[in-house]
């Protein structure tokens, strides 16, 4: 099913918001349907998700600029694969700025992911109050909205300032199908899974840690891990889902150069890029 959706700006598509001493009203609490929606593809939405999509009459989107407006292209499809007509409408929010993550600290990070979630919780909730009564909105997250995404916590942050019904769905995360387009499975026999962040890797990772999958690195900062450890096995896949996905695999020492020289390509071919990785011992996991 194809079809097209009412767009409306954030600003000048809503009703009043706060009144003049910037409280939002009170009123009778708002549905709000978080949906994880998969990495991508339209294929990967459950029939769950369908269904709390279509309960759905407005969706918020981050509008965070021209160069990841295919994030936002690509939520569009999905409501156009699956939603009728004049069914719905698309918000754009613009995404509040955030700053250098990378050269922060631990504190210094933490305090600015704390300032971003707290005004993009208040441009949330104005929008959220000044909606019609009875309308039902949704947030389509990312991948699953339990692994490394914000929208749960800002909507409990939303939450605070006004009345929420809120029902989570999960989705398929981008660990998931890592894992599947490279046809592996993470565990060894018996042994564990290991989630974290680029940020956090160099500090965490130990060979008893089992598979580690790393989120959110912007530099591959498995690169240092070549002189400790040069026989880890790394899966990479970046635009997971997407027409344009990629994927990599092999030693780290023998092909981490080539990671690093393409994702700098890829970046800059599409403007941004998402990607996640596994490392793993030569070992483990075997192919499923």
């Amino acid at each position: 099913m194809t079809s097209t959706a009412t767009e409306t700006n954030d600003a000048a598509g809503t009703n009043a918001g706060s009144d003049a001493n910037g409280a939002v009203p009170v009123c009778d609490s708002r549905r709000v349907r978080v949906i994880g929606i998969g990495t991508g593809s339209p294929a990967h939405v459950t029939g769950q998700a369908i269904s709390a999509l279509r309960e759905c009459d407005v969706f918020l989107v981050a509008d965070k600029g021209e160069v990841k407006d295919e994030l936002v292209a690509v939520r569009r499809a999905i409501c156009e694969e699956f939603l009728d007509e004049g069914s719905y409408r698309i918000v754009p929010v613009t995404d509040p700025e955030r700053g250098p993550d990378a050269e922060r600290d631990r504190t210094a990070y933490r305090a600015g992911v704390d300032a971003w979630h707290a005004a993009r919780a208040d441009r949330y909730a104005e929008i959220i109050a000044s909606l019609p009564e009875g309308e039902t909105v949704g947030f389509l997250v990312w991948g699953d909205p339990a692994f490394y995404d914000s929208t749960i916590r800002i909507v409990d942050a939303v939450a605070e300032r006004l009345p929420l019904d809120v029902r989570v769905v999960a989705g398929l995360s981008a660990i998931q199908v890592l894992a599947a387009e490279h046809g592996i499975v993470l565990n060894g026999i018996g042994q564990p899974v290991h989630v974290t962040t680029g940020r956090r890797l160099l500090d965490e990772w130990a060979p008893e840690l089992g598979t580690v999958v790393v989120m959110l690195d912007g530099s591959l900062k498995c690169r240092e891990l070549v002189e400790r450890a040069p026989d880890l096995v790394i899966h990479w896949g970046a635009y997971l889902g997407l027409p344009q996905q990629v994927l990599r695999s092999g030693r780290l020492a023998d092909v981490i150069d080539e990671l690093i020289d393409l994702r700098a390509q890829l970046r800059e071919e599409h403007g941004w890029i998402m990607d996640t990785y596994a490392l793993t011992t030569a070992s483990a996991p075997h192919p499923a």
